[in-house]
C-alpha cells in the first residue's frame, strides 16, 4: 500500500529502546522484539511497517525514500551528514563524542596531532574549526588502545560512562558533541505524508516528557 508508513529501526540495544517509545506511543508492530531473523514487521490496521537495519544505515533508508521516518544516532548524522530532516531528539542513548587522550599527555602545537577515530569526518570538523593540523587514524573497535600503544596521540570516540577510559588510564580532554537518538524523516515523505508523520512525532513527544 503507497499509504504505508514505513519506520526504519536500528538493530541492537538502542533500536530495542526506540521501538519501546514507538510502542508506548501506540505506534507499534506486532512481533517486532520477536528473537528471531524476520527484519520486516506490519501493523495493517495502522497502516505502519516496521524494518530492522544497521544503525549506520538507517539514514541511508530515510534519505533514498526506503523509510519515510526512521531513528539515527546523532553521531551518525553528524558523520554522514544526509539529506533528512531531524525531527525529534528521543532523549535516549544519550552519550557524548568527547577527545581523550593518556593522562600525561601534552599536547605540542608544532606538529601534527594523531588522531585515531571510527567517525573521521566529526573529528575533521572539530580540529578544522581549532585550526589543528592533524592526521586522521580510522580504526574499527578498540580505539583506546591507540594512545596506548603509541599509534595516535589522541582518540575521538563516544563516551558514556567514561569507565573504559578511566580503565585504560585515558581521560576526556573535550566534548565535540552531545549525542543521543533522533527522529528523522525523508523530505518528500514529509510532504506527502506529513500528517501522519507528525501524528507519530507527537506521540513520541507525550511519551519522552
Amino acid at each position: 500500500m503507497s499509504d504505508v508508513l514505513n519506520i526504519a529501526l536500528p538493530k541492537g540495544r538502542l533500536g530495542e529502546r526506540v521501538y519501546g517509545l514507538f510502542e508506548r506511543a501506540g505506534f507499534g508492530c506486532p512481533g517486532a522484539l520477536d528473537k528471531g531473523r524476520k527484519l520486516i514487521f506490519e501493523n495493517e490496521a495502522l497502516g505502519l511497517r516496521c524494518f530492522w537495519v544497521k544503525p549506520s544505515d538507517v539514514p541511508i533508508y530515510v534519505e533514498r525514500g526506503a523509510a519515510d521516518i526512521g531513528a539515527a544516532g546523532r553521531d551518525i548524522l553528524l558523520e554522514y551528514g544526509p539529506d533528512v530532516y531531524e525531527l525529534l531528539d528521543l532523549r535516549t542513548g544519550v552519550c557524548r563524542m568527547a577527545v581523550a587522550a593518556l593522562e600525561d599527555f601534552r599536547d605540542n602545537p608544532e606538529r601534527t596531532l594523531r588522531v585515531a577515530t571510527e567517525f573521521p569526518n566529526i573529528a575533521q570538523g572539530y580540529y578544522a574549526g581549532r585550526g589543528r593540523d592533524i592526521d586522521i587514524i580510522p580504526l574499527r573497535g578498540s580505539i583506546e588502545l591507540a594512545p596506548i600503544l603509541g599509534l595516535s596521540d589522541v582518540i575521538v570516540d563516544i563516551v558514556e560512562t567514561g569507565t573504559t577510559l578511566r580503565e585504560n588510564r585515558l581521560h576526556v580532554l573535550d566534548t565535540v558533541a552531545d549525542l543521543s537518538a533522533r527522529l528523522i524523516a525523508n523530505k518528500a515523505g514529509l510532504k506527502f505524508k506529513g500528517g501522519r508523520i507528525h501524528e507519530v512525532m507527537r506521540g513520541l513527544e507525550a511519551e519522552i516528557k
